[in-house]
């Protein structure tokens, strides 16, 4: 059972991404020796300075900070990585507390778990961030304002040259009004496009399903949702580009829409016990893939409501669990391990 590394940095954006790079050196060095297209990736950075230049600063620190080549660094912003993901918002009238709730499993290669890393940033003008992903490259992501960001892969069928993706949810997540992280996601000089789980503190949600160039926004008064890594919506089922992950991501969506209906009201502890399900294994939510397979890499269930985040490295059934209080910057450098275990999600 392994815990997820946290480190908490200040600053510049220049400064901060310095910090990040020297604290995940050794990550950053392994993806930029991967072999990239220098033309394309400096094409998409171009992009990007032109309306994220704190963005492209902030990977410039990391490049530093890890001693490697800036461009190979933002190469790594710019894969788009065969993740599965699910997305979970229930909103306070389906929780035991009234508050409104989001968790989410991310699924990556067995191998890469230990590569994520949880990171508090504290940086001159924003407000006071956590995010959790690869490296430098975060994959969800909270706010001391009250936002909340979590986000499923999707492959749009319209992907082109712009900002990408992983890029534009670290903007996303420094926006502090909910209506100013909607137009964040989707911004018009976008690459592609997530599917978004956008939540706040004053009761607001949204799903963001959407690719480069149209999105379709559903906003929530009720209710719950869940999401997977394929298109939902009518309006956007062209953009459907085929794969070898759709039927699993279909099922796994069946299976936390019929949980969602039938497990309600809420906790932190039920939602854990959601995410933790085996039914339909190997597409089941939790998954646990050994070796080169996918399995789920890290979890998280956030209070957005009281602005508390927990957390946890490897499947939701049986790792380590860390807690993180977006109301008190630095105190989760010392983070408290908890050992309690989810409501049991099924056999593995």
């Amino acid at each position: 059972m392994t815990s997820m590394s946290f480190i908490s940095v200040s600053g510049t954006h220049r400064e901060a991404g310095r910090q990040v790079g020297e604290a995940t050196a050794e990550v950053v060095r392994r993806w930029a020796e991967m072999p990239f297209d220098t033309a394309m990736v400096d094409r998409y950075r171009v992009a990007t300075a032109a309306h994220l230049p704190w963005a492209v600063e902030e990977l410039d620190g990391v490049a530093e900070g890890a001693g490697v080549d800036p461009l190979a660094v933002f190469a790594g912003a710019v894969a788009e990585l065969d993740m599965g993901c699910t997305d979970l918002v229930v909103m306070p009238e389906q929780t035991v507390a009234g508050h409104l709730l989001v968790a989410h499993n991310n699924d990556y290669l067995a191998e890469c778990e230990g590569e994520y890393v949880a990171i508090e940033w504290i940086v001159t003008g924003d407000p006071v961030c956590f995010t959790i992903g690869l490296g430098p490259w975060p994959a969800v992501g909270w706010n001391d304002a009250g936002l909340s960001v979590t986000a499923t892969n999707l492959e749009p069928a319209d992907s082109r040259v712009g900002i990408p993706r992983v890029l534009q949810l670290r903007d996303v997540v420094r926006q502090r009004t909910f209506a100013d992280a909607v137009e964040a996601a989707l911004h018009p000089a976008r690459a592609s496009s997530y599917n978004w789980v956008l939540a706040h503190g004053d009761g607001s949600a949204a799903n963001i399903e959407g690719g480069a160039r149209r999105a379709e926004i559903t906003y929530l008064t009720d209710g719950a949702l869940a999401h997977t890594n394929h298109y939902v919506h009518p309006a956007l089922l062209a953009l459907q580009r085929d794969g070898s992950g759709l039927s699993g991501s279909k099922t796994r969506l069946r299976r936390a829409e019929d949980r969602l209906g039938r497990d309600a009201p809420f906790t932190p502890e039920r939602l854990r016990g959601l995410l933790s399900d085996h039914a339909n294994a190997p597409d089941s939510l939790c998954r646990h893939g050994n070796d080169h397979a996918v399995r789920t890499v890290f979890w998280c269930v956030a209070d957005v409501t009281d602005g508390c985040v927990v957390y946890g490295s490897g499947p939701p059934c049986r790792s380590r669990s860390l807690t993180h209080d977006l109301h008190e910057p630095g105190r989760s450098a010392v983070v408290r391990a908890l050992l309690t275990q989810p409501e049991p999600g099924g056999p593995l």
